[in-house]
């Protein structure tokens, strides 16, 4: 059985409510924040996945539909201010995260939109629960991380995977992959061509979400594609031509 709770006091970092989820997982229970703003119609927000995910980066967004719908933004377990255990970070935890949240913050249909990784997921909920799910918007949609879009076999990515979960080995290659420095490369390479974006200001607060403790599980599934929620183009594809209702792609 999961739970909502709404704690009084927690600072907002988009504008609206900040709550916590208490998810049942496995038997054990985790923290998982997400935060609410604006009324009407409701709308959930899914930011994607990466070493630095978290739901702020949906706040432009989140602020624009607040004038007309209620829009909630959630940050994935092991990914932001929600808790970061060393658990098996895999498709099926997200997916079922996905769906025990929606169901229990939500009693209405709403509306879903999900950017870069997590669209798949998404796709795979709304093609299960199309009374649910009005509307399905996926921006910037992807499904291979990183090392598997450079082609490394999965013996090398499941070997980096677990490097980065050792205790003292995986901290420091962590470490050296989430300096201020090396944030603010990966984000002027592949992020922004605005580089007057990369502020001191904006890289530390990047560089804060990777210095929680327990932060480099998640990112290291990520990184390594134990969290693709498809195998290849081609099943993506499959999936989006499965889903019943008419789905919005944007690049942007």
């Amino acid at each position: 059985m999961t739970t909502t709770t709404n704690p009084a006091q927690l600072n907002s970092d988009i504008g609206g409510n900040k709550n916590f989820y208490t998810w049942n997982w496995q038997g054990k229970q985790y923290q998982v924040v997400y935060e609410t703003i604006g009324k009407g119609n409701p709308i959930l927000l899914l930011p994607a996945f990466s070493t630095v995910s978290s739901r702020t980066e949906m706040k432009g967004i989140a602020k624009i539909l607040a004038t007309n719908y209620q829009v909630t933004v959630l940050d994935w377990l092991g990914f932001g201010d929600s808790q970061c255990p060393p658990v098996d970070y895999n498709p099926q935890l997200f997916q079922q995260l996905l769906e025990d949240f929606i169901k229990s913050v939500f009693n209405s249909s709403i509306i879903l939109i999900a950017a870069g990784h997590a669209s798949g997921y998404a796709l795979k909920f709304a093609q299960k629960h199309p009374d649910i799910v009005s509307q399905l918007i996926l921006v910037a949609p992807t499904w291979q991380g990183p090392l598997r879009v450079m082609g490394l076999p999965e013996t090398v990515r499941e070997l980096v995977k677990n490097l980065v979960r050792s205790p003292r080995i995986g901290q420091g290659l962590y470490y050296l992959n989430t300096t201020p420095s090396f944030l603010r490369l990966m984000y002027k390479r592949h992020v922004y061509v605005d580089e007057s974006k990369l502020t001191p200001e904006f890289i530390a607060r990047k560089h804060q979400i990777t210095a929680k403790d327990g932060g480099r599980y998640a990112p290291a599934a990520f990184v390594t594609g134990a969290i693709d929620s498809v195998a290849d183009r081609e099943q993506f594809l499959q999936l989006l031509d499965s889903t019943s209702m008419p789905v919005v792609i944007s690049n942007k």
